[in-house]
């Protein structure tokens, strides 16, 4: 039986995601905001949390670039009732966690950027290159 990518994704993202207080889900998008894969979440909101996150993230990467910051390695975004973790997964993918306040804060984070590294292979996405003006 061969394996597709999206069932290894899924069982990556399962293996790791399930393991922290108050998951809520998890999308996995290109950098241009399509949704690639999602974890307990249902289709039309996984596609709205990464057409949404998907701007986040690409304003920490142009942040980090004109302060010389590097690597965004995660982000944290902390709402009332629920912690958001993005994290750079590939290149040219991010990993959006979604998890209630029980959610511990290191564990959190620390489950995403290893989810994100085990996750390298499946979903390094190429950045798109300009196309040149004519």
């Amino acid at each position: 039986m061969t394996t597709k990518p999206n069932d290894a994704i899924y069982s990556i993202l399962d293996n790791n995601l399930s393991r922290i207080a108050g998951i809520q889900g998890a999308v996995l998008l290109s950098n241009d905001g399509i949704k690639l894969s999602a974890y307990l979440l249902d289709r039309p909101q996984a596609e709205r949390i990464a057409a949404a996150a998907s701007g986040i993230a690409s304003t920490m990467r142009a942040i980090s670039r004109e302060v010389a910051g590097g690597r965004v390695i995660r982000q944290l975004v902390e709402m009332d009732d629920r912690y958001l973790c993005i994290v750079g997964c590939g290149e040219g993918s991010t990993l959006i966690v979604v998890t209630s306040r029980k959610a511990r804060l290191g564990e959190l984070g620390g489950e995403a950027v290893r989810t994100s590294q085990a996750l390298g292979e499946w979903l390094s996405t190429p950045e798109r290159a300009q196309v040149p003006n004519s």
